[in-house]
């Protein structure tokens, strides 16, 4: 599996300084660009839960919110305007045990810059609900284990 290395310093430096359990969990970036990101959380003893062998729910939703949100952090810096973001609200949906590392893909790169777009020209805070698909492809292939809509919120600052 290849991988982003810069990227993933990146994140990985930036979860040192500023949210600590992310940096534990160890994420990988595998692809970011304009359009997609896709990152790798893996499933070992800080990630599991050891009854049922498979990811805690926190995890999950942190390599949600990574994966929404990387875009967003990519297209900010590369504009070095003040503009911030956050996620307004949540929803996941379960489907199976997540047994073995888990892919988190977003795919909406276009919606996300064009919220970015609005949100500078305006001035005025801008909200899209950006969505995360979690794969586990070492075992269940393509099939999503969860999927997650998550209400990204973008203002000048």
């Amino acid at each position: 599996m290849k991988r982003d290395w810069k990227a993933t310093m990146t994140v990985r430096l930036w979860a040192l300084r500023n949210v600590l359990l992310l940096w534990l969990i160890g994420p990988r970036i595998i692809e970011i660009n304009d359009r997609r990101c896709e990152m790798v959380v893996p499933l070992n003893w800080r990630t599991r839960r050891r009854d049922i062998h498979a990811m805690y729910l926190g995890v999950l939703v942190m390599g949600a919110d990574v994966a929404g949100g990387l875009i967003a952090f990519n297209l900010i810096t590369r504009s070095k305007r003040a503009v911030s973001f956050l996620f307004k609200d949540v929803k996941g949906e379960f489907f199976k045990r997540a047994e073995d590392d888990v892919h988190f893909v977003c795919e909406e790169g276009s919606a996300i810059r064009d919220l970015v777009g609005r949100a500078m020209a305006t001035g005025e805070r801008q909200e899209a609900t950006v969505h995360v698909v979690a794969t586990v492809p070492s075992k269940l292939g393509s099939e999503p284990v969860a999927k997650f809509e998550l209400t990204l919120s973008v203002k000048k600052r």
